[in-house]
């Protein structure tokens, strides 16, 4: 259990938490939620005692394991394999005993006890099957097998944080603190590491403005607002609306004190000179000095923005014909691409990290040669592009104001003024240098740099990273409003499932479309990282330790099979679950089908009927992929003891 009791936490002269206490049970999943530099980051800091409280104090269980996510990675030559291997530091040091021993001539008993206890403690901890954990952790974060075995110092920077990630992920914990883990991921990555978190047996802290990546994850909510924190039972969805209800409720209340406050207010200035009344109104003088203040609720998003209708006129914006697509001609990274893009596309761009989405998007705009083939465009086509990279193009020594008036040099001030104050840059910010601004900042800027240019097709190549919850929220309300060509590449799923029609399938050289939605999607993900994590699978020994004997494998497999044992049990039943229901459901309907569903008399029994019907089709659904999941387990579990 983690306790916060009567915390003050300040940084610097701003305090952030004031006099707050909380609570979080073991094995709870909570989302960390609040406008950025409220302090989110500050209480992960607070637990792992980097910093201090002002007042108050933090309790943590007795000898509990916390995992974060290191924010920088040592130049070191070790593999990425081993690097996340680190992560287990336990596994290490047991690794470095059995070592240690082994090269030790045994003068007597107790080295021979000694060794064996280690090798006692590295089965406890699962170490014959480390390296394995290792190698899907990393392949569930984007790395080839090929990969595993390169030096760290090789890999960029945003392929860093991700064997950060993976090094936290290896560590076995009792407490997780994950802070915008998604930031550097892709889809398929965030939805591997989704599945992880559901099935992540310890205590969990999750900051993230993803809000489909939350609802899917946590079962707790603990929002930071106005120096304290409030706790919602639920994901985030359930969060909103409690949160809407409560404020709902609180600006009723503020506006009925308003309503007293102004009757007392007037008697006291229409009596308060009369002698008659002096005490009268003295006694609601001193009621009103008493009475405890209620704020106004206050929801309103600090951004607004829209696009501006598109003017084009062409049917057929863009089209690649026998493109190939790529930076050499004798390997293409998409050969013979045939696609096009109409006035009304609304696009969603899936696939694996690498598999060449942004070259596509990159030979879309041309910012990439084709190196074959032919592109066509409409005539006077504006395209609107975001790319990853995009903050890096902004000048730091100019303004917001400053790029804006290089865009539109004839335009008055108060106008630009006017479009930025729609992207929260007020006042003394507009013409604020940006060199010091936040990343979230940057990407505000860059957006409304391409909003303002009035793009007929926009190309949105991961727009989100660095956007707060309300940021993505105004962002995905103008794209619906948009009337333009999309397309957009994304981690967050809301964003793409609220923005885009359709979806196109970049894997293994081919574009192609996908016949789905995201929830096909990520089952299509998972599906293939478990076909290739049983393919690449790292199943070698550490060094210097040595394979179980017969004996001990005995023992092993007897394991195994208890281990397997409620696995098997619960499959058992859900299959005879499964015959039961399927049997109502083929006999609902049944009568479903007959003429005599549908008379008169019968209006209340085919309302539940029909409601059964929905119920039972909805439980089987969910007792079908756990029994899939169980016998993935088992099988898992089988090949795992046979290595």
């Amino acid at each position: 259990m983690i306790r916060l009791n009567r915390l003050t936490l300040a940084r610097g002269a701003l305090v952030l938490l004031d006099d707050v206490s909380l609570m979080i049970h073991d094995r709870h999943k909570v989302g960390i939620i609040g406008a950025n530099g409220c302090g989110k980051t500050s209480l992960f800091a607070l637990l792992r005692g980097v910093l201090s409280p002002e007042r108050g104090e933090v309790l943590l269980p007795k000898q509990a394991v916390i995992a974060h996510v290191a924010q920088e990675t040592p130049n070191v030559t070790a593999s990425a394999l081993d690097y996340v291997l680190d992560g287990d530091r336990e596994l290490r040091t047991v690794e470095t005993a059995i070592a240690r021993l082994q090269n030790t001539s045994f003068d007597n008993h107790d080295d021979g006890h000694a060794l064996a206890d280690w090798h006692h403690r590295f089965e406890a901890i699962d170490g014959y099957r480390a390296r394995a954990r290792a190698g899907e952790l990393l392949a569930g974060l984007g790395f080839t097998h090929a990969q595993h075995r390169e030096p760290v110092n090789t890999f960029s920077g945003g392929w860093r944080m991700r064997l950060n990630l993976a090094q936290a992920l290896m560590c076995r914990s009792d407490i997780l603190l994950l802070d915008e883990p998604t930031n550097h991921l892709d889809l398929d990555a965030v939805l591997w590491l989704e599945d992880w978190l559901r099935r992540y047996p310890g205590t969990l802290l999750l900051i993230t403005h993803d809000r489909d990546f939350l609802d899917s994850i946590v079962d707790t909510i603990v929002h930071f607002d106005q120096r304290t924190l409030k706790t919602y039972s639920g994901n985030y969805a359930q969060f909103e609306q409690e949160r809407a209800a409560a404020l709902a409720n609180q600006q009723a209340t503020f506006e009925k004190q308003q309503r007293t406050v102004a009757h007392l207010q007037s008697f006291i200035d229409r009596f308060r000179a009369k002698a008659t009344k002096a005490k009268q109104a003295q006694s609601r003088l001193r009621q009103l000095e008493k009475m405890t203040r209620i704020s106004a609720a206050h929801v309103d998003s600090p951004f607004s923005f829209s696009f501006s209708p598109s003017d084009s006129r062409a049917r057929q914006l863009l089209r690649l014909e026998g493109a190939d697509l790529g930076y050499r001609a004798e390997a293409p990274v998409l050969p013979n691409v045939e696609c096009g893009i109409l006035s009304d596309t609304r696009l969603g761009l899936l696939g694996p990290n690498g598999a060449g989405k942004s070259t596509l998007i990159k030979s879309m705009t041309s910012l990439l040669p084709l190196l074959r083939g032919t592109r066509h465009t409409a005539r006077d086509l504006r395209i609107g592009y975001f790319a990853q990279h995009q903050l890096d193009t902004l000048d730091p020594k100019a303004s917001a104001l400053l790029h804006l008036q290089r865009l539109d040099p004839e335009a008055r001030e108060q106008t630009l003024r006017d479009f930025l104050g729609g992207f929260a840059f007020h006042g003394e910010q507009a013409t604020q240098t940006i060199a010091s601004f936040s990343g979230g900042e940057r990407a505000r800027l860059a957006l409304a740099l391409i909003v303002y240019a009035r793009p007929q097709l926009l190309i949105l190549d991961e727009p989100t990273n660095h956007l707060d919850i309300e940021m993505r929220e105004a962002l995905t309300e103008a794209l619906q409003a948009y009337n333009g060509a999309l397309i957009v590449v994304a981690h967050d799923r809301h964003l793409l499932s609220a923005t885009v029609d359709e979806f196109w399938l970049v894997h293994q050289g081919n574009v192609t479309p996908f016949d789905g939605d995201l929830d096909d999607y990520r089952r299509f993900v998972l599906d293939h990282l478990r076909d290739e994590t049983t393919e690449t699978a790292v199943t070698d020994q550490p060094v210097n330790t040595a394979a179980p004997d017969r004996k001990t494998q005995k023992r092993l497999d007897a394991e195994a099979r208890q281990r397997r044992a409620p696995l098997v049990k619960r499959q058992n039943e859900i299959e005879k679950s499964l015959e039961r229901l399927s049997a109502e459901r083929a006999a609902l309907e049944h009568w479903l089908a007959s003429p005599e569903a549908y008379l008169d008399n019968a209006k209340a029994r085919l309302t539940t009927a029909l409601a059964r019907q929905r119920e039972i089709s909805k439980t089987l659904e969910a007792m079908e992929a756990e029994w899939l999941e169980l016998a993935e387990a088992i099988s898992r579990d089988v090949v795992e003891s046979s290595q």
